[in-house]
């Protein structure tokens, strides 16, 4: 993101600033009030110019302070923005994802806070991922929105081969059946694919009984992880599976799985929130398909939470405005406007329980933002501390890998947990140094 000293702009500005741009005007000299506050904002959606509109308000409730939110590439906030903040240099409020990796930059807004109470009730479950340490208890910003992983499903499928949707309680066991039997029925080449990713398999692996933590509070995997691990790869032996999701690629890559349900070759996919937007954009009226609770497994319902934050930085020379920002940003009608008008999931648990309209979405994109939104409540706690775990990829990265060399025949079930403890554990070890 951009530094503070920059040359005075309008009240709001909302653009683009490419990089060349924005290694420039962190050399300029400071002309900004010291009452100016400077926002770095990427958006999938129109996230910063709903932000834009809130700040006006912000700005007329509050004479003499300024609002500079800057549209930059997501690049920029991945690539940019870290090493502006290691040089001492960047920008008041930020919106990130990399939430853990960046938090010995976050300020503490909990001193000019009115009310730190109401961010502890309403996004008390999320404001750890934010902290620098386990025991840390400052606020230090909130979630501008969750995302969740959980599964899609091909509706019409569903319908022509006369198969209900299994309930909200159903097990992973049952809906692989339902959807082995609507995959035959209706002659789908495939059942059900997942993203190829460890983010997503978590989900399934803590509802199996994954407790992901030791009692120290390192990573391990335990028998609910191995449970996963052997119910996953027997569903791809069994042709359950589309196999070239995972199987298809090396290493630790990414492969998402909705390119498959999309072209109607798979009846069931696990994939997240975030994919809403491009469902009701490329499937448009080619089959109807429907957001689902992600099923359960002895221990759990849970898919894995996610999403941006809007954090404050000590390079701010005006933490006192910025925490009244926060704080106008994060009270619950401007908090309801930013989510439904950029559609997606509240990390305020007030909304989560209450709703939030989304008057422009698609019927079926509204009623999957209404899945997950409800799903939030359904969440294992170990879910969240999962997510908000620096080490987190460590776990992550190498089931991929290891998972995927069981599937393909390359190893055994067993030897694959052997390799991924060892991988994991010297992964740790890595990142730890």
């Amino acid at each position: 993101m951009v530094s503070r000293s920059f040359p005075v702009m309008t009240a709001i500005q909302t653009r683009w600033l490419p990089a060349v741009a924005l290694s420039t005007m962190a050399v300029l000299p400071l002309a900004a009030q010291s009452a100016d506050i400077r926002v770095m904002c990427y958006q999938d959606g129109q996230e910063c110019e709903v932000t834009s509109a809130i700040a006006k308000r912000f700005e007329a409730a509050n004479p003499g302070t300024k609002v500079l939110v800057d549209v930059v590439p997501y690049k920029t906030v991945v690539e940019q923005l870290p090493v502006q903040l290691a040089a001492g240099q960047g920008p008041d409020i930020a919106r990130v994802t990399e939430l853990g990796g960046l938090s010995k930059y976050y300020l503490d807004i909990s001193p000019n806070l009115k009310d730190p109470k109401y961010f502890e009730a309403n996004f008390g479950s999320t404001l750890p991922w934010l902290r620098p340490s386990a025991g840390d208890k400052g606020i230090y910003g909130f979630m501008s929105q969750l995302t969740m992983t959980g599964p899609f499903v091909n509706k019409t499928l569903f319908e022509q081969a006369k198969v209900a949707l299994p309930g909200p309680k159903a097990s992973w066991d049952e809906w692989v059946d339902a959807a082995r039997k609507v995959a035959k029925a209706t002659q789908t080449p495939y059942a059900m694919a997942w993203d190829r990713s460890g983010h997503r398999f978590a989900g399934p692996a803590i509802s199996y009984g994954a407790k992901i933590f030791d009692s120290k509070g390192d990573l391990v995997i335990d028998e609910g992880y191995k449970t996963a691990i052997a119910k996953f790869v027997g569903w791809h032996k069994d042709g359950t599976m589309l196999k070239e999701v995972w199987g298809g690629s090396g290493g630790s890559t990414y492969a998402d799985s909705i390119g498959e349900f999309k072209n109607g070759r798979v009846v069931m996919v696990l994939s997240g929130s975030w994919q809403i937007n491009r469902l009701q954009k490329d499937i448009g009226t080619s089959f109807d398909w429907v957001a689902v609770p992600n099923p359960c497994g002895p221990a759990a319902c849970t898919g894995i939470p996610g999403g941006a934050a809007w954090v404050a930085l000590k390079t701010t020379k005006a933490p006192r405005e910025v925490a009244m920002f926060m704080e106008f940003m994060a009270q619950e009608a401007n908090y309801a406007e930013f989510i439904s008008k950029t559609e997606n999931i509240p990390a305020h648990a007030g909304l989560a329980k209450k709703g939030v309209p989304y008057p422009s979405a698609s019927p079926a994109a509204r009623a999957a933002l209404g899945v997950f939104g409800s799903g939030v409540a359904t969440l294992a706690p170990v879910s969240y501390q999962f997510q908000g775990y620096k080490y987190n990829r460590a776990m992550m990265l190498p089931t991929v890998s290891r998972v995927t060399q069981a599937i393909v025949g390359e190893i055994s079930v067993d030897e694959a947990e052997a390799k991924l403890s060892a991988d994991m554990a010297d992964a740790v070890k890595q990142a730890q140094k």
